[in-house]
């Protein structure tokens, strides 16, 4: 029997994306910027921000430093941010 891996809620993958975007232009760099600073492709950045990434943690710990915020930063539901989030 084989068994399927378990994926992360939708929302939490939203409330990443968002938060990715948010902090990675409030510092005025590119996905491609931070892609080098986290050691990860620039497609890759793009698909988390699209929320089409299921992230490890050493990614979410890499993006976290690259932007130079911690990981609870990353996932946590801003809630001026996501109004339109519900």
């Amino acid at each position: 029997m084989r068994k399927e891996l378990r994926r992360p809620g939708k929302r939490l993958v939203a409330i990443l994306a968002i938060n990715v975007r948010r902090y990675r232009r409030s510092r005025g760099i590119s996905q491609e910027r931070l892609a080098e600073l986290c050691g990860l492709h620039r497609t890759y950045v793009g698909s988390v921000e699209r929320a089409e990434r299921n992230v490890t943690l050493s990614t979410l710990e890499a993006i976290a430093q690259g932007l130079g915020i911690s990981v609870s930063a990353l996932i946590t539901r801003k809630d001026d941010e996501h109004k339109r989030q519900g």
